[in-house]
């Protein structure tokens, strides 16, 4: 339905004042550009497969709210559980809202003639121009302006750390509190859009031809500096951006880096962040790679060992933590950043140690080890502590359990950390369905966390260790052109690269380049030779399609009942969450 509505915004006050439409403007003035600033609330987050239940809409021009549309919508079905908990929105709400083939045509005439707003605006609009196709009617031709895209442009990192649609709201001071509702985040929406264009204005930003070409536009410090890619090669390979005195301010990898390299002094690149570090960059220095699985590694070690400050990812790889079963009579699990070459066992890497702690929570809820800290021996006498009277412990401090009765639950842990993760997964769901059925859903939550920080974790390092056992493996990919991309695997660090050409006799090629290879001794833990970034991303490559296998010395395999199988259900009910969350923006970068 149509609400119409007189509230005004004062800041735009400034801005019709200051327009004085002389000849020399170009353009609409943004004071006389209709907005219809809108919002939806969906069942998920594809268009193909779920379905809109809420329409909320808001129309302003010169800073005045001319009208309001607001609507529920009925699915077409049930509302999955999750986002009725996001939302608000239930099954018993949209029983006698109208369908979508009955608000849509007065939707499409609400917004006739203006310019659409919303914040993340492909995914509203995907599901606008789905609607549309579903029911005969053309997608919208409004021109669509992105509250998301608009905050990155004007917004640092400084200011607000990320563009949801919450953060902005709380930046700009709008009195509205987005709330997942339609028309609550549509009002929401048009604060921060007027707060934008505030801002924008600090840019000489004064029409709409202006404000749609500012979001793109290249920054004069990108126009000036294009001739730092002319002398990049059109190959795969890794970039450095070096300021004046030499240091590494970013570094990047592509399959084609001079294509690449000219991207960054274009309007296709908008991150604040990049655009700065352009500003201070002098030179791009390449290294020409043979394949790309070779550009792509060498990113990940220059990265880890530069540091540049314009990378954001993978920077410290020697800042991982693992979770350790101790070697001693009595082992227990100890939170370690370093890898020893003893008899322990060990499970990560973890990004944090409130990650490694949240998997050692899930496994003492299924194996009663000790957590006390303290070295204990066959001999050692200490009191118990309340872990014990809890029966959470069987107190091999006061001699009441054998080393060979606590030996049994260490084994159970080892096993569970390396090889099969179905007793923490069926302690901690036990737990969380006693928990939901007391009606204590946040601390439920709190164990579902703890439960997939164990079961991501372990399936991860399961994945890995089964190619870092593997003291060498050779494999081919076609390559483009004709040839093969070939690549030595040693303990899970690649060794050699190099490509075959088409035609060539891959027996020599292949001895050849494992003679040349790095030589790789093997080293504790389950990822020694190189970082679990590096070597997921060969597992990338060797699991892509069209990947052959030439040589295996050694066996690659999983464990039967690893822990694969729980994380497949795990990322399954996390995707359904985030298909309620993940609207409201990606951070400002």
């Amino acid at each position: 339905m149509v609400i119409p509505s007189c509230r005004s915004v004062s800041l735009w006050s400034w801005f019709v004042e200051a327009v004085q439409g002389t000849l020399d403007e170009l353009g609409t003035q943004l004071s006389e550009v209709t907005f219809v600033v809108f919002d939806l609330e969906t069942t998920g987050g594809s268009p193909a497969e779920d379905a809109i239940t809420e329409i909320g809409a808001v129309k302003v021009r010169a800073g005045e709210v001319l009208g309001e549309f607001s609507t529920l919508v009925d699915p077409g079905g049930p509302i999955p559980p999750f986002i009725s908990v996001l939302t608000g929105i239930t099954d018993a709400m949209v029983v006698a809202a109208p369908r979508i083939e009955a608000v849509l045509p007065s939707f499409l005439e609400f917004i006739r003639g203006s310019v659409l707003v919303a914040h993340n605006a492909s995914f509203d609009t995907r599901f606008v121009k789905a609607a549309c196709a579903a029911h005969g009617y053309p997608p919208p031709a409004n021109p669509v302006l992105d509250t998301v895209d608009l905050a990155r442009r004007v917004l640092t990192r400084d200011e607000t750390p990320n563009a949801k649609l919450a953060t902005l709201a709380r930046f700009f001071r709008s009195p509205v509190e987005p709330c997942h509702r339609a028309l609550q985040d549509a009002r929401a929406t048009v604060d921060v859009l007027h707060g934008l264009i505030e801002r924008a204005g600090s840019f000489q930003v004064h029409t709409l031809e202006e404000l749609k070409s500012f979001v793109r536009a290249p920054t004069p410090e990108q126009q000036r500096k294009r001739h730092l890619a002319d002398s990049v090669p059109h190959a795969p390979g890794v970039y450095l951006f070096e300021d004046e005195r030499g240091e590494v301010l970013y570094i990047g990898k592509s399959t084609n880096l001079r294509n690449r390299v000219r991207s960054y002094f274009t309007a296709s690149e908008t991150r604040p962040r990049i655009r700065e570090m352009i500003g201070i960059a002098e030179r791009v220095r390449h290294i020409v790679c043979a394949t790309a699985l070779e550009a792509e590694v060498r990113e990940l070690r220059l990265i880890g060992g530069a540091k540049p400050r314009y990378n954001r990812r993978s920077r410290f790889p020697e800042k991982m933590v693992w979770l350790k079963l101790t070697d001693e009579p009595f082992p227990r699990l100890s939170i370690v950043r370093e890898l020893k070459d003893d008899a322990a066992t060990y499970l990560g890497p973890f990004t944090s140690a409130r990650q490694a702690d949240d998997a050692r929570i899930a496994l003492h809820e299924a194996v009663p080890l000790r957590q006390c800290t303290q070295a204990l021996g066959p001999r050692t006498r200490r009191a118990a502590c309340v872990l014990h009277e809890m029966g959470r412990c069987g107190a091999p401090c006061e001699g009441r359990e054998s080393p060979e009765d606590y030996a049994a639950h260490a084994e159970a842990a080892r096993r569970a950390m390396t090889l099969d993760a179905t007793p923490v997964f069926a302690a901690v769901a036990a737990r969380m369905e006693r928990l939901s059925v007391e009606q204590r859903y946040e601390e439920a939550s709190v164990d579902r966390d703890r439960l997939a920080s164990f079961v991501r974790t372990a399936a991860r390092m399961q994945r890995l260790s089964a190619l870092t056992r593997i003291p060498q493996l050779v494999a081919a990919s076609p390559a483009f052109g004709g040839g093969w991309d070939v690549h030595v695997v040693r303990y899970g660090r690649l060794a050699g690269a190099g490509v075959l050409a088409k035609g060539a006799h891959p027996t020599p090629f292949v001895a050849s380049l494992t003679a040349s290879a790095e030589v790789v001794l093997p080293g504790p833990g389950p990822v020694h030779a190189a970082s679990a970034e590096e070597t997921e991303c060969i597992l990338r490559w060797l699991e892509s399609p069209g990947v052959r296998l030439v040589e295996v010395d050694g066996e690659w395999s999983l464990p039967a009942r690893g822990a694969a199988r729980h994380k497949a259900r795990i990322d399954l009910a996390y995707r359904h969450l985030d298909q309620g969350r993940g609207r409201e923006g990606r951070p400002l970068r």
